[in-house]
């Protein structure tokens, strides 16, 4: 059984056994979190977001339609996640473009990830890198643009 903050609004139940969400956090129904992830204070999951198990989302993080974060993954704190390709007020796209995350990626504080990446398994973006464009398996970005500075090995 998930364990929730009365102070958190969530709204789904798709969510699995052990995991924590923290105050003042917004689930919308349509959301899946899996199981033994932590969702810090402050956060937000819309409807069509897709979380894995052992994930963290640390506070200030929005993830929007159509992501989806595999397994074991870190979320640092205030990483902004967008879906909209070409943003207009009140004009909305018939569809969103998701980010995709793969298993054990980690993603630094106040990273800016565009619509439609996807970033690759073990890779590793630095804080305050702003990235536009797929990140492949293993390598640790950084920078605006972020660029590839090296890749990890296991």
């Amino acid at each position: 059984m998930p364990k929730i903050h009365p102070l958190a609004d969530v709204k789904s139940t798709n969510i699995g056994k052990d995991t924590r969400v923290w105050q003042y956090s917004v689930i919308f129904e349509g959301a899946v979190i899996g199981e033994n992830c932590n969702v810090c204070a402050h956060t937000l999951i819309e409807n069509g977001v897709s979380v894995g198990n052992n994930v963290t989302i640390k506070s200030g993080v929005f993830l929007w339609e159509g992501t989806v974060v595999a397994d074991d993954v870190f979320i640092g704190p205030n990483a902004t996640f967008t879906n909209d390709a070409k943003p207009r007020s009140k004009v909305y796209p018939k569809s969103f473009s998701g980010i995709t995350i793969k298993r054990g990626a980690s993603i630094g504080a106040n990273a800016t990830i565009l619509p439609g990446v996807v970033v690759g398994e073990d890779a590793m973006i630095g804080a305050g890198a702003v990235v536009v464009s797929d990140i492949p398996d293993g390598a640790v970005v950084v920078g605006n643009p972020a660029k590839i500075i090296r890749y990890l090995t296991k």
